[in-house]
């Protein structure tokens, strides 16, 4: 497990920190924590909001919450899967956040179409249309306009959702749902994307990060825990007490380093 100047190392992010082995390990952490926070949630409010991001981080935890007989118990017919961003593309091109989500999760699951929620990217004014339906299926006593769990990566510049380093995303404070557009966007460009005002209203935040090259980052982030303009995750920071903000980080990850070979394999080679 990670060492001492490891923990040091990272100290300075905000929330708290997972730490386990390997990847495996890692999202059967995740999937089992989204999995309880899904069944408190459903028998305390009768239905659960999840906000889930693209990318090629969490595609292995989405195939385990759907594959792996542990998380049987996921009460997909009560929860509702909302997108955190996406680019300006259709819904069948390979870079669609709803794409790969809908072919890993909502095609194998018991969840009804009026609770999925893909972000109408193509279509005039759908930022605005994407806020109105998140407002309205928010706005009652249980759910209390939050939504449950929002789920974010952050990219080797910083990024985390599509709030990109000095973009004026990062300024906003009224709205839920914007387009975002910038010289740092990346291609394709502009995005659409959960805002700040929005994620760090959730009752949970959960950030996935593996792999050493989200290591020299980290360092960043906590070292310059405020630097929203030049590191935009630093800009999620729970907005209410009750708000539990966690980093799930594999070793790699959070040391900089890859794990040890386990001896018995040398041994067999």
């Amino acid at each position: 497990m990670a060492n001492l100047q490891t923990h040091l190392a990272l100290t300075g992010l905000r929330g708290r920190r997972v730490i386990e082995p390997d990847v495996e390990s890692l999202v059967d952490r995740v999937a089992d924590d989204i999995c309880q926070l899904a069944r408190h949630r459903v028998g305390v409010a009768g239905e659960f909001h999840l906000a889930l991001s693209g990318g090629s981080t969490p595609q292995v935890l989405y195939q385990h919450l759907v594959i792996d007989p542990r998380y049987r118990a996921m009460p997909w017919e009560k929860t509702h899967l909302w997108i955190v961003d996406e680019r300006c593309v259709p819904f069948d091109h390979e870079k669609s956040n709803y794409r790969m989500i809908n072919e890993l999760i909502v095609e194998h699951v018991p969840i009804g179409p009026a609770h999925v929620h893909p972000m109408m990217v193509t279509e005039d004014g759908g930022d605005v249309k994407y806020e109105h339906d998140l407002r309205a299926a928010l706005d009652n006593p249980s759910a209390n306009g939050r939504l449950d769990l929002v789920l974010l990566g952050m990219g080797p510049d910083g990024h985390t959702a599509s709030l990109f380093p000095q973009t004026p995303g990062l300024t906003e404070t009224e709205r839920w749902i914007i387009i975002n557009d910038g010289e740092a966007v990346m291609a394709p460009r502009p995005r659409m994307t959960m805002t700040y005002p929005l994620i760090n209203n959730a009752r949970h935040i959960g950030l996935l990060l593996t792999g050493v090259s989200k290591y020299d980052m980290l360092k960043q982030v906590a070292a310059s825990p405020d630097d929203v303009q030049r590191l935009p995750v630093t800009g999620v920071k729970p907005a209410r007490e009750d708000t539990e903000l966690t980093w799930y980080l594999d070793e790699a990850a959070a040391t900089g380093q890859n794990p040890d070979p386990d001896p018995d394999d040398n041994a067999k080679a």
